[in-house]
């Protein structure tokens, strides 16, 4: 079983394979259209909305300059690294193939 952590355990969400922001301006627009709210409740919902968005957006850690900076290194190196392992296969199968072909 693998477990599953989140970078700041006190704070709560989720990762849905549909976005939030989509299955709230869908519920808005179809109780709009089904005549089921006011024009004016749709705006105090999507206040309601805005409002809930900024709260989540003060939980969120953001990287700091050396986290991101260290980030960036490790990607180079691995993706340096890649690279130069295909390059290597690449002349090793074109040597072969032009052994093979004559």
């Amino acid at each position: 079983m693998v477990e599953h952590r989140i970078p700041n355990p006190g704070a709560g969400g989720s990762s849905p394979s549909t976005p939030a922001t989509f299955i709230i301006y869908k519920a808005i627009l179809i109780g709009f259209i089904n005549n089921k709210c006011t024009f004016r409740e749709v705006l105090m919902n999507l206040g309601l909305h805005f409002r809930n968005a900024r709260a989540e957006l003060t939980k969120v850690i953001f990287p700091t300059k050396g986290q991101v900076k260290q980030a960036y290194i490790s990607v180079m190196i691995v993706v340096t690294v890649i690279s130069l392992f295909l390059a290597l296969v690449d002349l090793v199968m074109s040597s072969f193939m032009s052994a093979v072909l004559g």
